[in-house]
């Protein structure tokens, strides 16, 4: 891997490539080109290339690049190929849809503990998980080694809890709530705001289709 550092445009393309090309080994396709996942995820063959040339040489000229050997290396550049622990707090309808959908990923982030602090939801079961009381969720986080923090709580809680989560030694937090958040630095947090996407995502209706990025990359993230 190059020494530079790595774009966060570069790094949300890998999952991106990744979904395709596990599409393709489904598939049963051996190998693919740079042109041909550029046609596929509309986005310029150049880009794919210059991307995971930052992470090592895995194309070969004329053949393009071996399907399955490509899935390996980018869910190894992902951190993908150990399974990664996370917790959610906040067991309303987004929360529950989450967890929900953790019962059918099939790759290595996977929710382990739900936490809340409503009386009404603690011990109800999501799946396989069971609601627990805020009290737990310290002791919980270090016993599962859970790295990864997801908040689907009101805007006004959103803070109080990513406080606890750092405090009992998440690394990095998916935020839901519609606020933005305040961490140390070496605290990775990334926002899901349905609500500023759908209003940025209006813009576009009556202001032309243009989808790019002022550096020429196609804003699809």
């Amino acid at each position: 891997m190059k020494s530079e550092k790595i774009s966060e445009a570069v790094v949300r393309r890998l999952p991106v490539y990744l979904r395709y090309l596990n599409d393709l080994n489904k598939r049963e396709v051996a190998t693919v080109s740079s042109q041909e996942l550029g046609l596929k995820l509309d986005l310029n063959p150049a880009q794919i290339r210059k991307d995971l040339a930052y992470f090592g040489d895995f194309g070969r000229k004329g053949i393009g690049y071996d399907v399955s050997y490509l899935i390996e290396k980018i869910r190894h550049i992902l951190n993908l190929d150990q399974q990664i622990n996370a917790v959610l707090v906040g067991a309303g309808n987004l929360g529950q849809a989450l967890s929900n959908y953790n019962y059918y990923l099939r790759e290595n982030i996977k929710i382990v503990a739900v936490f809340d602090e409503n009386p009404k939801k603690i011990g109800k079961r999501i799946n396989t998980l069971t609601v627990q009381p805020m009290e737990e969720m310290t002791d919980t986080i270090k016993k599962h080694n859970i790295r990864i923090g997801i908040i689907t709580v009101p805007a006004v809680e959103a803070q109080n809890v990513a406080d606890q989560l750092i405090g009992a030694g998440i690394e990095a937090i998916l935020n839901f709530a519609p606020t933005i958040l305040k961490a140390p630095a070496n605290i990775r947090i990334h926002a899901a705001d349905f609500t500023t996407d759908l209003l940025s995502l209006a813009y576009y209706l009556d202001n032309g289709k243009e989808g790019s990025t002022d550096d020429g990359e196609q804003d699809n993230e």
